[in-house]
């Protein structure tokens, strides 16, 4: 698997994804109907902050990261990011691969810490892979995201240090 900044032309690799994704309602607070320029617009980041792919040895895009930092002014030292795999190519790894190479990213530009602000509570793949990767949920935000089938959820606010 490779891992290499996004291009305009990958969009459309991430786009049935991600809009599939979205339009699920269970992971991500977007609006359930996103058009792709919306999509691309949330999802593209300008630098030094960063968007980029996984793709397979065949080089098709299977994952997608965007990292960036959390906050600007006194908050700027802290990291952030955003992940989505394509559920074709599930379990096998590209989440764990997504997020190590935006915490190498995060300590090569100088962040201290990295913070995920709104993890869904019912998200337990994603809660289960960042707590291996050093992660912990320093506060859950009750009943903060309507998620379509178990009603209203918690939102985890997660933190690392670098």
């Amino acid at each position: 698997m490779l891992i290499r900044d996004a291009s305009a032309q990958d969009w459309a690799g991430v786009w049935p994804f991600f809009r599939a994704i979205v339009a699920a309602g269970e992971t991500f607070p977007y609006a359930l109907d996103l058009d792709s320029d919306a999509g691309r617009a949330i999802w593209y980041v300008d630098a030094p902050n960063r968007t980029v792919v996984a793709l397979d040895d065949d080089g098709t895009v299977v994952g997608t990261a965007k990292m960036n930092n959390n906050r600007d002014g006194n908050g700027a030292h802290v990291a952030s990011a955003s992940y989505m795999v394509d559920p074709a190519h599930a379990g096998r790894g590209i989440g764990r691969a997504l997020c190590e190479h935006s915490l190498d990213w995060a300590r090569e530009a100088g962040f201290r810490a990295m913070q995920f602000n709104a993890v869904v509570e019912t998200n337990v793949h994603a809660v289960k892979l960042y707590r291996s990767l050093g992660f912990a949920v320093v506060g859950t935000v009750p009943e903060s995201f309507r998620h379509p089938r178990e009603g209203y959820v918690g939102l985890h606010v997660m933190h690392r240090y670098l």
